[in-house]
């Protein structure tokens, strides 16, 4: 108390602004301390001869802005370039229609077709994300057979694959079920395993295991692939983030899958684990509380998603 405001905030910005007696705007500032923080300050009358000085922390509502912009930015950049090549082509058959031969026109119509799938997996994989986001409930909860969900995905990997990796399954948790949504499991588990097919060279091997450690089920696929360097790592999970825009490009994805891989572990309790070094593979290990487990055969349990 009796202490001048300027002595404590000494921001260049904010003592210009109580100095200069103008108030009819607030003042936007990033006080040195706390970091990374962004104030909105109002000073409005208060009694006699007095003012009422009023901050709002609006650092939360900053982020999210960004965060908003970068998204229609990322969007509109991945759909851009799809949508160009599949209309360049059109243009190109439907200009020369009674000229190209026929082997000519399946090979740009193809082309084109495969852009537009592109196009399809990145608004599905946008859907789900969406829907991930909301934190809604999971629309439905039950013992899932994981044995029989790897299989599906062992079989989904090696068509990605068309035979040119070595990929394994090792399922040594027994017959037990883990609580959860079905369908949201397996675009988690299906994404890390084609993931790491995508980016590990031909001749390459993939194993993914499913099995008990501690307190702790594990879901994990390793590869020896082109690996990740430490200081992408922790941006791995972010939406549209890639490290080789280009390679990804090139193996179909639509910079989505590990954000999507994020949100239904968390739904589920779980972590994601990440353990890369470039030129030597990838580690990625989804780890669930073992109180997510189901004897087979046992009624079904609710469990509350935090």
């Amino acid at each position: 108390q009796g202490t001048p405001v300027t002595n404590i905030v000494r921001q260049p910005d904010f003592v210009r602004y109580l100095q200069s007696g103008n108030y009819d705007e607030p003042l936007t500032f990033t006080p040195s301390r706390p970091l990374g923080r962004t104030l909105i300050v109002h000073v409005v009358p208060f009694g006699e001869g007095m003012r009422l000085l009023m901050s709002e922390d609006v650092t939360q509502g900053e982020r999210l802005e960004t965060m908003r912009r970068d998204f229609v930015a990322n969007v509109s950049h991945e759909m851009r370039t799809p949508l160009t090549v599949v209309s360049g082509f059109v243009e190109t058959v439907l200009d020369g229609v009674d000229d190209l031969e026929k082997d000519d026109i399946r090979h740009y119509l193809g082309m084109a077709a495969d852009q537009a799938g592109r196009m399809q997996r990145l608004i599905n994989d946008l859907l789900t994300l969406s829907a991930l986001e909301t934190s809604a409930p999971m629309p439905h909860e039950e013992p899932v057979d994981v044995n029989r969900l790897l299989e599906e995905i062992l079989q989904e990997a090696r068509a990605v694959s068309a035979g040119r990796h070595e990929i394994t399954l090792e399922a040594t948790a027994g017959d037990v079920r883990l609580l959860g949504n079905a369908k949201e499991l397996h675009s988690a588990f299906a994404n890390l395993a084609i993931n790491a097919v995508r980016y590990t060279p031909e001749g390459g091997h993939v194993r993914i295991y499913w099995r008990l450690r501690g307190t702790l089920v594990e879901y994990v696929v390793e590869d020896d692939g082109i690996g990740v360097a430490p200081e992408h790592i922790p941006r791995l999970t972010e939406r549209f983030y890639r490290v080789d825009r280009g390679r990804s490009r090139e193996t179909g994805g639509t910079g989505l899958g590990l954000a999507i891989v994020k949100h239904v572990l968390s739904r589920h309790q779980g972590d994601l684990h990440i353990d890369s070094e470039p030129g030597r593979g990838s580690r990625f290990s989804a780890c669930f509380p073992a109180r997510r487990l189901v004897e087979r055969g046992a009624p079904r349990v609710a469990v509350s998603a935090s």
